[in-house]
């Protein structure tokens, strides 16, 4: 059986599910047993910032490194029964809880032991000498406790849209002027003269003679070839922007009755 030094530690840490099934919550407190003392429950902080508080029988729980382990599901911890986390459990409760887990439950009918919370016997927790008395319920003490609830606002991350870089093949029609060159014929004339006319003069006096002169012209010769242009890379950014959100909450009130309001 485990005693309050070896469970002390287990307060703040991460509750785990032993079968894989992840982190279940933190232990926010640790509930002894009535009749012996001993570590008897694990009070489990859930939901959204905590804000529930689930039981869980210390039995079967087991130290995991930094972590404490039981053999239950998340699930199975968020559909215990729903018991106010108020430093005492009733045995109405206890029994409640037990059955969820589908343990046994025996009840003890004497005086609460001192627990870990530090309190005794809920009958023995104030002094009766000079206390008013609860017309609505069970005395407690000579004072009322007024509760508000709190807007708790947090925010949660879901997948909004997704981007992709697409690349495709369009066709243009592109028109460039190309400056290009041609031969021409040009008739040159010259007289004979001492200095030509060996040239001139070889060959017979009188005859038919052609000459031929070959022509070029260059043509516009066209072709493609792929050239790198730039990078194309795409990055987010984080924008914060403001929403407002409103919710409901309730606030207790109190009143006098038959006081001198003027004292």
């Amino acid at each position: 059986m485990r005693t309050t030094t070896d469970v002390q530690a287990w307060r703040g840490q991460q509750l785990v599910s032993g079968d894989g099934g992840g982190k279940i919550g933190k232990i926010d407190e640790i509930y002894a047993d009535r009749e012996t003392g001993e570590p008897k429950f694990l009070a489990i902080k859930t939901g959204l910032f905590g804000s529930n508080v689930s039981f869980v029988p210390i039995e079967q729980a087991q130290g995991a490194g930094d972590d404490v382990s039981v053999p239950y599901t998340k699930d199975q911890v968020k559909d215990a029964p729903n018991v106010d986390a108020d430093g005492e459990l009733s045995p109405e409760e206890e029994r409640r809880i037990f059955e969820h887990y589908q343990l046994s439950y025996s009840e003890y009918d004497g005086q609460d032991h001192e627990s870990l919370m530090g309190g005794t016997d809920r009958e023995a927790r104030f002094d009766r000498e000079g206390a008013g008395h609860d017309t609505s319920g069970p005395d407690t003490d000579d004072a009322m406790t007024r509760s508000e609830e709190e807007l708790r606002v947090g925010t949660t991350s879901r997948e909004s849209g997704r981007a992709r870089l697409r690349k495709y093949v369009v066709t243009e029609d592109v028109e460039t002027t190309v400056p290009v060159q041609r031969e021409e014929v040009r008739v040159e004339r010259e007289p004979i003269t001492e200095a030509n006319a060996d040239q001139a003069l070889d060959g017979p006096e009188i005859s038919e003679e052609e000459h031929e002169v070959v022509l070029h012209a260059e043509e516009p010769v066209v072709e493609t070839r792929a050239v790198a242009k730039e990078r194309v890379r795409m990055s987010k950014d984080t924008v914060t922007d403001e929403e407002t959100v409103s919710g409901k909450v309730r606030k207790e009130r109190i009143d006098t009755e038959g006081a001198d309001e003027e004292r």
